[in-house]
């Protein structure tokens, strides 16, 4: 056995989950309803294959053989950095119980199905025993991977190497003390004019403009797609397959348009994984039997959320590409002018909606969740008073009385795919976006080209910066290499109490 058999093998678990992903895109996109049983034991069977390729003798003998070779190489060497990342990946995969992981990977399917119907019905109690069982072996795999002082860490940890549960309160408490008195502050001003926002807005084009951005940021639509789903998703097969989603409503253009630039930035992060990285452990989460180049979740949301508000959102961007959009929608845009329009989408507007929120609300509802998610975790909630709960903290971190389930609980598709921990990575990817944004803007040709609006400075420094090292470096890592420090909220709050002044 040598480097080249543990490599071999690390590529076959990559091919078996990206085909577990492509019947996940289809089941989200494409999938007729009668299919959910079947997709459900196809997705079962191969994340069970990917288990024991990881977590066989034959693995062990591989990496035994890779060890041995590599131990006169050099420490800084890539392939000593690959071994460790995938002994350490399959020692926690190791320790969740094979029954749980094959339940998990079938309910995830069923799950999803059954949260769609009940998110268009309002129907919380027929989906909550599915999300009970849900919730009960999110409980099992926290105490079977085990550490930290919380049973929400185990969970936090597996989308963000590094973070727990009470790092993430003193974050949270923070943000909150910056949050409040700007949302206050906001709130304050005069309302800008929003009425344009919510008339007729044909689907076709605003897909057409939305790509048009998206593949001036630098998504390769050579490589990608974008397709309609329920909750909008990015996901890949390779760097060379990352396709995209979002959802559209013709009353409402900013959510679907904003949505796509979100997923484009995680899909060029993918896209931008180097080439020799397709197929290894550095594209490839084994704890999760999940194809992914990013580091984190974490890190991956900061590119999302870079995209869509550091560059999407900013008055620039508007005063250059206002005059495309109106010229796509010149009845409902007549009377709106460029400022008038980025006042707009960019409101202190308390929601319902996460994935629809203005930037200084968006946290709030991350906090509920986490909140929400640690309570489950510990068995201080249970799923029969989810509504209630949420209705509570809506109430008292918003002010909005949730008027249906299907804007409250209901709303996330995150829990029925077994994503409890993830949550607090948006927050996370906030922070790190505005790190990463501001130290890309000491470079001249970028701040140049943001002016002018040629995104590629951007896209070049992102991709030589961040997404080249796929999952090679940790977030922590990737941080200190190009900001020169960990994670620090200050960058992110600035950018934020700016957006308020300039629009009050």
């Amino acid at each position: 056995m040598s480097y080249a058999d543990f490599e071999a093998r690390m590529a076959r678990i990559n091919d078996v989950i990206c085909a577990v992903n492509l019947l996940g895109w289809d089941a989200r996109t494409m999938m007729p309803p009668g299919g959910i049983d079947a997709r459900g034991h196809q997705v079962a069977t191969l994340t069970d294959l990917a288990r024991d390729l990881a977590t066989g003798e034959d693995m062990r003998r591989a990496m035994d053989g890779a060890r041995d070779e590599l131990a006169s190489a050099p420490g800084d060497d890539i392939r000593r950095r690959a071994l460790a990342r995938a002994e350490a990946e399959i020692g926690t995969l190791s320790r969740i119980p094979s029954r749980i992981v094959s339940e998990m990977a079938g309910l995830k399917t069923r799950a999803h199905a059954a949260w769609a119907e009940a998110r268009a019905k309002n129907d919380f109690a027929g989906y909550a025993p599915l999300l009970d069982r849900m919730m009960a072996m999110q409980r099992e795999i926290s105490a079977a991977i085990g550490g930290g002082v919380h049973p929400y860490d185990p969970l936090i940890g597996m989308y963000e190497p590094g973070m727990n549960y009470q790092r993430l309160q003193t974050i949270y408490a923070r943000l909150k003390s910056a949050l409040v008195p700007l949302i206050e502050r906001a709130a304050a001003a005069p309302q800008p004019r929003m009425d344009f926002l919510e008339r007729p807005f044909p689907i076709a084009e605003q897909k057409a403009f939305g790509l048009k951005i998206a593949a001036r940021m630098g998504y390769d639509l050579n490589r990608g797609r974008l397709d309609d789903t329920v909750h909008p998703f990015e996901i890949s097969f390779t760097r060379d397959d990352v396709r995209i989603t979002s959802r559209f409503r013709e009353t409402w253009a900013p959510g679907g348009i904003f949505a796509l630039w979100h997923e484009a930035g995680h899909g060029m992060y993918e896209q931008g994984v180097a080439p020799e990285f397709s197929r290894t452990i550095f594209a490839t989460d084994i704890v999760n039997l999940y194809a992914v180049g990013g580091a984190s979740f974490g890190m991956h949301e900061s590119q999302s959320r870079l995209w869509e508000n550091r560059v999407g959102r900013s008055r620039r961007f508007w005063a250059l590409h206002f005059g495309d959009l109106r010229d796509r929608f010149p009845a409902q845009l007549a009377d709106v002018t460029e400022e008038a329009f980025w006042r707009a989408v960019n409101a202190v507007r308390p929601g319902f909606i996460r994935v629809e929120a203005d930037e200084l609300t968006y946290d709030m509802h991350i906090i509920l969740r986490s909140e929400i998610e640690a309570a489950l975790m510990a068995g201080d909630l249970g799923v029969a008073d989810l509504p209630a709960v949420w209705a509570e903290k809506m109430r008292d971190y918003l002010g909005l009385a949730v008027p249906s389930d299907t804007l409250g609980v209901l709303q996330d598709v995150h829990w029925s795919h077994g994503y409890v921990g993830s949550f607090p990575t948006y927050t996370i990817g906030n922070i790190m976006s505005s790190q990463l944004f501001a130290k890309a803007q000491e470079s001249g040709a970028i701040a140049t080209g943001l002016e002018a609006g040629d995104y590629a400075p951007l896209h070049g420094w992102l991709a030589e910066n961040v997404y080249r090292h796929g999952r090679s470096s940790t977030p922590e890592e990737t941080l200190h290499r190009v900001t020169g420090g960990g994670l620090d909220p200050a960058p992110y709050i600035a950018d934020l109490t700016a957006k308020v002044e300039a629009l009050t």
